[in-house]
């Protein structure tokens, strides 16, 4: 099993390619790279964090960091810390949707984003180079802070009209995978004036269910709302950057629902740009075009809609597995941004939410995960920019066709391109309906095979 390392970060299994070696060495070369300076370390929940952490921070201060431990904490509150302590750099230690066998280092910079591209090239390019360690005088101190969920939690209740929410008294059931986003996310509830149905909140170093929020992940979710007889369910990733939503009949609308109802939140508020990336549904571009703004698409992490956003000065940005991303926040994707703009949009428009999805585009989308060799991706382009030459093709990222002509898929896009956080190759289709989609995604699954 390769070892995954992109602008998303450091990924692998633990006790494979994910050892104590890759540690000290991820940890004691971001101290060379930063030449000194306070690192901000968090955590998700999973059973080898704990290990992980602890082994990091030494090498950290022993290279001649300061360190500030802040805890089990979400992605984005490593983010929100690292502006607010002024801090060099911060590292979350999280594999995200990845399985509990994996762990990783995300790599935050100086601005509370994730390193970018060139940082990131810089970074990677002193992995391999000899260390030179300072002496006992001049190594770094560790300290613990544990302000973490106020500032985060403040600064999300700061977005949005929470007298507004309160009126509503809306009942919520919770799914957190176990994560991260555990307490902070049930205590950002409660604030908001909500009865919280917790579902998969405790924190014991385990998964109850597959991490990644997919719809058919979230069956417990959905009979818990309909069980509660809750206004809305909400279902995180470990490291709660990613917000998928189920509806009060208990139906899981998607990840991809998520971008398309804050986008029209935030548009519907204030005008501006929309960039998001590029396996993201058509039904955002919709949204921004019904509000008049203009929309980009970027390459797919969250450091690339991060540029392509400031870039084009965009209002709202994101990517479609939940990753609602706002300027007015922070620049990173962050669940709880994302529920807070949800229920106050929900309590503006006075409605349920099966009521108000009638009134936003929907289309359907599949995703599948192929093995591809990855010398032959050229081969693919080739073939498909061959096959596909009338149509609106992309190699901003992978390949990407949007069908405006096809007979079958006229309406329809694919997206192929290797992903950045596990050793596969992804096809995303999206049609205007189930059949159209998977007609797609199909033809894409053989064609790849002929070439594999």
């Amino acid at each position: 099993m390769s070892l995954m390392m992109s602008v998303s970060g450091i990924r692998g299994i633990v006790g494979e390619t994910f050892t104590p070696e890759l540690i000290e060495k991820v940890s004691s070369r971001l101290a060379k790279y930063l030449k000194g300076g306070t690192v901000v370390i968090g955590r998700d929940s999973r059973h080898t964090g704990e290990a992980v952490m602890r082994l990091a921070e030494s090498t950290l201060v022993l290279s001649g960091c300061d360190v500030v431990d802040i805890g089990i904490v979400p992605t984005p509150t490593v983010q929100i810390m690292v502006e607010k302590l002024k801090a060099k750099a911060g590292i979350v230690i999280s594999a995200s949707h990845n399985p509990i066998e994996w762990n990783a280092f995300k790599l935050i910079n100086e601005k509370g984003e994730f390193f970018s591209p060139k940082q990131i090239r810089e970074f990677f390019e002193l992995l391999d180079k000899d260390m030179k360690y300072p002496v006992h005088s001049k190594i770094g101190k560790l300290y613990y802070d544990d302000t973490a969920f106020a500032s985060h939690l403040d600064m999300v209740l700061s977005k949005v009209d929470t007298a507004r929410i309160k009126k509503r008294k809306f009942k919520v059931a919770l799914d957190s995978v176990n994560g991260a986003g555990s307490y902070i996310t049930q205590e950002l509830l409660k604030r908001l004036g909500c009865t919280v149905v917790p579902v998969f909140c405790s924190i014991d170093g385990n998964f109850p269910r597959v991490a990644e929020p997919l719809a058919e992940n979230l069956k417990v979710l959905c009979a818990s709302v309909k069980k509660n007889k809750a206004d809305i369910g909400f279902a995180q990733d470990p490291d709660a950057d990613r917000l998928a939503i189920v509806d009060e009949t208990g139906r899981a609308i998607g990840e991809e629902m998520t971008l398309v109802i804050t986008a029209d939140y935030i548009l519907s508020r204030k005008k501006g740009n929309v960039v998001v990336n590029m396996s993201t549904s058509r039904g955002v571009q919709d949204i921004a075009s019904r509000h008049g703004s203009k929309f980009f698409r970027s390459k797919v992490g969250e450091i690339n809609v991060v540029e392509e956003m400031k870039k084009q000065k965009a209002v709202f940005g994101g990517e479609g597995n939940g990753g609602v991303i706002s300027p007015e926040a922070h620049y990173g994707r962050d669940s709880l941004v994302g529920i807070a703009y949800v229920l106050d949009y929900l309590a503006r428009k006075e409605e349920k939410l099966s009521s108000v999805l009638t009134s936003l585009p929907s289309y359907v989308m599949k995703k599948s995960k192929v093995k591809f060799d990855p010398s032959k991706v050229s081969d693919l382009v080739s073939a498909v920019k061959k096959e596909f030459a009338a149509e609106i093709i992309s190699t901003l990222d992978g390949i990407r066709v949007d069908f405006k002509y096809h007979t079958e898929f006229r309406g329809g896009w694919v997206h192929l391109r290797g992903s950045n956080t596990e050793p596969v190759f992804r096809i995303i289709s999206e049609g205007t309906d189930k059949y159209q989609a998977e007609k797609i995604q199909k033809y894409f699954e053989k064609l790849i095979s002929s070439i594999a």
